[in-house]
């Protein structure tokens, strides 16, 4: 998406005509533009160019967005977002206001409150008038822009929230003019006749020169106010930019060298000192130390960093010296991607806006008509003279809000995209931060989403051993020279995690028995480690054995067992376990009443055993990698369906649901499939981007009721329709405060806890049904899909890997649809296509390395 920065827009309805003109050009797919960050993002083949000429032809101004700017030598994202407007609008305000004030003090204080004025006004009313005139003259030039821009737009037939103003301020003045002329043709009748003065009286009390001074001096105080608040929106996108450093201390021929930020090149070697900012993103090559990421991550607690480990840009080095390699710099560092999609998401329009467009797009043409018809039926109808058909009129197009309309919408979103990028939580665009609260259905890869991705120990059940140092010591000796996932479990546990210091066993004669286990000798005596199978054919295993093998594989878990010098020493199991936060994630999923669905291609026993554990209710199992995708398809079938993931093989499954969201310490591919990044790899900020989008739509709804009850009920009001006749000044005082309100609700998300399981609790309505059931078991096919199915009979798989082989195994041959593995139950469930003989069975399963037992 290419993105520009538009100069000129007021209100929606400029938002609008610039949307619209640009839609116009050739090779243009689609254009989003956003009136709170003066943004736009086009889509499409057409050139910057044939844009750019579309914009300014339209009447606006448009340059592209990311260059640097030769005056400031700064990129025009921060000059973008810099509140250059509030300034100037405090300082044309109070030039308005001293005359205004003046003026005030002419026109309302000595007629209604009788403050003195020097004599020479004494029942001169043509110079009381004209002094009047010329204040407001003074005022209106103050505040031309309001006049250029909205007579302009009505001239391109597209008229905007400044015509309205430039209107009604414009038939003040005009009409006031009138009467002026009107007096001044009296005043030659006879100046000393008392009628004429009185008379003249009564038409100077009909003059509205304040009017036309005070509706564009107050729809600058909204406007001041407004500004202001919509400056606050954008200071979380503010923040993030503020935090890249300016400059980095390069180390080059062994000699430090400061250099600025976008010199900066990969495979540079830099140093970081502690207390400062880490310039661009890389990997640690000498030091360690304690970074802060809080400002990436969301997360206070400082990250030990040790060599090989990776730095982001814009993160804090807390303590040690650290050298790293630069890996990403510029617009590639983890910093700039997440400003792009906080930015990129401001550009992009959500659903709900387009009500408010729509709405925009006529609002204006449709007062003018109204106040027309307003001004002429209080003359013909209502029997009025011009001067009070006109204040109703002239009500009617000062009270009107287009940008209230306008405004409902981008500020809610572009606040709720500042808090979830303060919290690590990043929304691609609009369009997801409005629809991920919509969600029924939330499916969640179990391997690095649920679990950690990663086998560990989980308990040691000691029979012959004395003590987990000695069994640990065998299994050490063993596992160390094999590179199976469960035996790597076992080296990371014996090298990391357990307390005692294992004394060096060293294995000799080592054989890897594949799908059986291991053998080895250890100070000449023979050693074993491998499954109940294998070891029921070195040892005899007693019926309690049996049973806690059989009570750790319903648990979810591999039991490896380990036999030295012809004694079973015990049991070690291995599993993927959970992550920390796992469990109170998916309650407060559903608590939020969305339905929790695990994906996983594991068996159903342990895929059973880990989603009891972690409290998802629904599991499909044994679903490959491709066959992700197919699920959420069928998942769409009842409901909108959000697919949580980490890894290349869940892209797919992320772009096909309605929602996608990638754990940020996932692969690139993940990432880029998503929709909603989690920076901090957290499950729980699944349920608390949950509960900041439903806050976000929430706050858009209070905002477009407030707009739309706004000028419903203030346009007939101003009309005269309810007894009430209003003063053009009370008008422009209401839409003043209108956008500012619609602004400061959007700001009340700022103190909404996105973390608070109390918030948006409800009872989901999805429980009803039995995901497991509909998926069909998990075997990926539809009910009735499967013309034929065998079950395998298979000896030697001892854990999910060997499973994951052997599935690999069958489904690579064209006649099988699909096969559900289970090391436990020492079988492979077939669904054919066609017919597969027992000896290409056979040999499928010994090609894997496994041994066929026969066909059930």
């Amino acid at each position: 998406m290419k993105q520009f920065i538009i100069e000129g827009m007021s209100c929606a309805s400029c938002q609008t005509r610039v949307e619209n003109a640009v839609k116009k050009v050739t090779g243009v797919t689609s254009c989003s533009v956003s009136l709170l960050t003066n943004s736009m993002g086009v889509e499409g083949t057409a050139s910057d160019e044939a844009i750019i000429k579309a914009v300014v032809d339209a009447g606006y101004g448009a340059k592209l967005k990311g260059a640097i700017d030769k005056k400031t030598n700064s990129y025009d994202d921060e000059e973008l977002l810099k509140d250059h407007e509030t300034p100037k609008l405090i300082k044309r305000l109070i030039y308005s206001v001293v005359f205004l004030l003046v003026l005030m003090y002419i026109s309302m204080g000595h007629n209604m409150l009788g403050l003195p004025l020097p004599s020479y006004f004494n029942y001169n009313y043509i110079a009381l008038a004209i002094t009047q005139m010329l204040l407001a003259i003074i005022v209106m030039i103050i505040n031309q822009k309001f006049f250029t821009n909205g007579f302009k737009s009505l001239f391109h037939l597209s008229p905007n929230m400044d015509t309205l103003v430039a209107l009604g301020s414009f038939v003040s003045f005009a009409w006031s003019l009138a009467v002026l002329y009107k007096m001044c043709g009296i005043a030659t009748v006879d100046p000393n006749n008392g009628d004429i003065i009185t008379l003249m009286h009564l038409y100077h009390d009909n003059l509205y020169f304040e009017s036309a001074a005070m509706i564009p001096c107050l729809i600058t105080v909204g406007k001041t106010l407004e500004a202001k608040s919509k400056g606050r929106t954008t200071d979380a996108l503010k923040s993030l930019m503020k935090l890249s450093p300016k400059n980095a201390t390069l180390i080059v021929d062994g000699v430090e060298k400061e250099v600025r930020i976008e010199e900066v090149k990969i495979g540079d070697v830099f140093k970081v000192l502690p207390g400062q900012n880490i310039p661009v993103d890389g990997i640690v090559i000498d030091g360690q130390s304690a970074v802060n990421e809080s400002a990436l991550t969301g997360e206070s607690i400082p990250v030990d960093k040790n060599i090989n480990d990776k730095v982001s840009a814009a993160t804090t080095n807390e303590s040690g010296v650290l050298i790293c390699k630069a890996e990403r710099v510029g617009e590639d560092t983890t910093l700039s991607q997440i400003i792009h999609m906080v930015s990129d998401a401001a550009a992009t329009k959500a659903p709900i806006a387009r009500i408010a467009d729509t709405v925009s797009g006529v609002f204006v043409p449709v007062v003018i008509l109204i106040a027309f018809v307003v001004t002429i039926s209080w003359i013909i109808f209502g029997k009025q003279e011009l001067s009070f058909a006109l204040a109703r009129g002239i009500s009617v197009l000062v009270i009107s809000c287009p940008c209230a309309l306008g405004l409902a919408t981008p500020v809610a979103i572009m606040v709720g995209n500042g808090i979830g990028a303060k919290n690590g939580i990043l929304f691609k665009t609009s369009e997801s931060l409005e629809n991920l609260g919509k969600i029924d259905i939330i499916a969640l890869d179990k391997t690095g989403t649920i679990t950690k991705g990663e086998p560990k120990v989980t308990d040691i059940h000691l029979i012959n051993a004395a003590s987990d140092n000695e069994i640990m010591e065998v299994a050490y000796a063993l596992e160390k020279n094999s590179e199976h996932p469960l035996a790597r479990a076992i080296v990371n546990y014996a090298e990391n995690d357990l307390n005692k210091k294992l004394e060096n066993i060293i294995a000799s004669d080592f054989k890897i028995l594949p799908g059986n286990g291991i053998q080895a000798k250890i100070n000449d005596k023979d050693a074993f480690a491998g499954s109940e199978k294998f070891i029921k054919t070195i040892t005899n295993l007693d019926s309690g054995v049996i049973a806690k093998s059989e009570s750790f594989a319903n648990e979810g878990k591999t039991p490896l067992h380990f036999v030295y010098n012809n004694k079973l020493l015990g049991i070690i199991a291995v599993a993927d376990v959970l992550k920390d936060d796992s469990e109170i994630a998916i309650k407060e999923l559903n608590k939020l009443g969305i339905t929790t669905v695990m994906l996983t291609g594991d068996n159903q026993i342990t895929a059973n055993a880990i989603a009891k554990n972690a409290g998802v209710k629904n599991v499909v199992a044994g679903v490959l990698p491709d066959g992700k995708e197919d699920v959420i398809k069928k998942l769409k079938q009842y409901g909108k369906v959000a697919m949580v993931g980490d890894g290349i093989n869940d892209a797919p499954a992320l772009v096909r649901a309605d929602i996608g969201i990638a754990i940020g310490a996932g692969t690139d591919v993940a990432v880029d499939s998503a929709d909603v990044v989690l920076m901090n790899s957290k499950l729980t900020d699944v349920s608390a981007a949950v509960r900041l989008s439903k806050a976000t739509l929430k706050n858009i709804y209070e905002n477009l009721f407030w707009a739309f009850f706004y000028n419903v009920i203030c346009i007939p009001l101003a009309a005269g329709l309810f007894a009430y006749k209003m003063n053009p000044m009370v008008g422009a005082a209401a839409m003043s405060l209108s956008s500012f309100t619609v602004c400061m609700n959007a700001l009340r998300l700022n103190i909404f806890n996105i973390h608070s399981d109390k918030k948006f609790a409800k009872k989901s309505k999805k429980d009803i049904f039995k995901i497991n059931r509909i998926m069909g078991s998990g075997d990926n096919s539809q009910k009735g899909d499967v013309k034929m199915s065998k079950v395998v009979k298979i000896e030697g798989m001892m854990c999910g890997h060997c499973e994951a082989t052997v599935k690999k195994a069958f489904e690579k041959n064209e006649k099988v649809e699909s096969a559900n593995v289970s090391h436990e139950k020492k079988t492979a469930e077939l669904s054919l296509k066609e017919d597969l003989s027992e000896a290409e069975i056979r040999q499928i399963v010994e090609d894997a390395g496994y041994e066929f037992i026969g066909i059930e």
